[in-house]
């Protein structure tokens, strides 16, 4: 069930209703609600792993619950490495078993030998990796006596489940979506504008904006090895985009749509392409995932402290973990460890904190140097793209090989007016509305009302007519 489909949308809107005005008066039957919706909903993608799911929200609560009632460390550590290994288990065997037996296999033969391993036809669950990362949060917080444990199964259960962020993020904390689990919800009307003003954009960003670079770029991946330097340095910008905005588009809507039940869930993007830095890029893109490795992983490691090398060693291995946490394939594990290099000379110098506040903030345009830093960073960032983006390292280091030949100064190849408009125009609304948490949050407030009631309009006609063949979110696949 896609957000940017009419199924979705029906589903949505029964819900709605009936939590609102039929169940209003009963969070328990509320909370019940939701959690049943969002098992259906995430059913409807393969009925199956609804039991995986369960399994593993069980795991967590009860690991949970015994490592606050344990009486010494062993305890509460025997159920925290239950629970983090039992979880890591099955997100490895659905996730990164055949890539292991692959990868065993060609070392093997490039050894001399000739190995029989064999591998399995495994159906990835969709959402696999961001709900075990809510439920591996949750007993981190609990072992480091952060929170306490909930004794509502309901409760915890809708924490794990939540339909607007199950399969592809927000990755959410006990610590933050907990407790308004816990508490009664109240229906704000401006709220719920809120809520769909960022549907709305959210829905702009994927099947305008991303689904028409999609067809450009996929068809310039693809057939690489036809097209100028130019023309993939064209096809590396489009998936940049596209990326940005099916991500983001998707995290838009589950942010909107949550918010128009009474959530408020964590802010999953903040304008990354106009960071000024790869530092900054990486606070700004993905915020939840980086969030949750920056105090899960890289903390425990010891963080920026014990001199540079640990520093630099701790860095290169949460890049290296995020870039496997997208997939099993070298590729990933390329992307990640090319942005840690990017990352190092603010590593090095210590200016990874530089750029803290929004570019140009309280002006219409950015400096001259703030222009240059804008067009490198996202130079950069399309660039490490390419690996995230290829099929295989080599098909990867040929795509960038050709870049950066002398066919890169050649005219296009392949080029789209529309695609061209539409990005600009996405750009310059997104650069509008950069100092908010959205693009539309508050850019439209101070506009006479049948200018922003047109503005709006213009957004609903560009998707009803302007979208681009469907394509699947990207991160469904992670």
């Amino acid at each position: 069930m896609l957000f940017n489909s009419a199924g979705f949308a029906v589903f949505f809107i029964f819900v709605f209703f009936l939590y609102w005005f039929v169940l209003n008066k009963s969070l328990k039957w509320q909370n019940i609600f939701l959690a049943v919706c969002s098992y259906f909903f995430y059913g409807c993608w393969d009925w199956r792993f609804m039991f995986l799911l369960a399994f593993s929200t069980f795991l967590d609560y009860v690991s949970g619950l015994k490592i606050a009632e344990a009486s010494g460390t062993s305890k509460k550590k025997f159920w925290l490495i239950l629970s983090v290994g039992l979880n890591l288990g099955f997100l490895g065997f659905f996730k990164y078993y055949n890539f292991f037996i692959e990868s065993f296999a060609e070392l093997l033969s490039s050894a001399g030998f000739t190995p029989h391993m064999t591998t399995l036809n495994i159906i990835l669950p969709v959402g696999i990796s961001f709900y075990t990362f809510h439920g591996l949060s949750y007993v981190f917080d609990i072992y480091f006596g952060k929170i306490k444990p909930t004794r509502n199964w309901i409760d915890y259960s809708l924490f794990v489940s939540f339909f607007p962020l199950l399969v592809a993020g927000p990755i959410e904390r006990a610590t933050h979506l907990l407790p308004q689990v816990e508490k009664p919800r109240v229906f704000h009307y401006s709220k719920a504008v809120d809520g769909l003003r960022q549907i709305l954009w959210g829905l702009f960003k994927k099947v305008v904006v991303a689904d028409n670079c999609a067809e450009l770029a996929n068809m310039i991946f693809n057939n690489h090895e036809q097209y100028s330097g130019s023309t993939l340095a064209l096809g590396a910008m489009l998936f940049a985009i596209q990326i940005y905005g099916d991500f983001s588009g998707y995290s838009d809507i589950a942010l909107g749509s949550a918010r128009l039940l009474g959530f408020e869930l964590l802010q999953n993007f903040r304008f990354p392409y106009f960071s000024r830095d790869i530092a900054e890029f990486w606070r700004r893109w993905h915020i939840s995932l980086s969030s949750w490795f920056r105090d899960y992983l890289y903390f425990p490691l010891g963080g920026s402290r014990g001199g540079m090398a640990k520093t630099v060693r701790n860095t290169f291995i949460i890049f290296l973990v995020s870039g496997f946490w997208h997939g099993a394939n070298w590729t990933f594990l390329a992307w990640g460890g090319l942005n840690a290099l990017f990352i190092m000379p603010s590593i090095l110098f210590k200016t990874n904190r530089k750029n803290l506040d929004t570019v140009a903030e309280g002006r219409i345009l950015p400096s001259i140097r703030e222009s240059f830093q804008l067009i490198l960073t996202f130079c950069l960032a399309s660039l490490a793209w390419v690996f995230f983006r290829a099929e295989s390292i080599t098909d990867a280091f040929l795509y960038i090989k050709e870049i950066f030949s002398a066919s890169l100064f050649q005219k296009p190849d392949v080029i789209s007016g529309k695609v061209i408009l539409i990005v600009v125009v996405f750009m310059v609304i997104e650069w509008l509305g950069r100092e908010n948490k959205y693009a539309l949050e508050k850019l439209t407030l101070t506009w006479k009302r049948s200018i922003s009631w047109t503005f709006y309009y213009l957004i609903i006609l560009a998707i009803l007519c302007l979208s681009g063949s469907e394509q699947q979110f990207i991160y469904f696949q992670f």
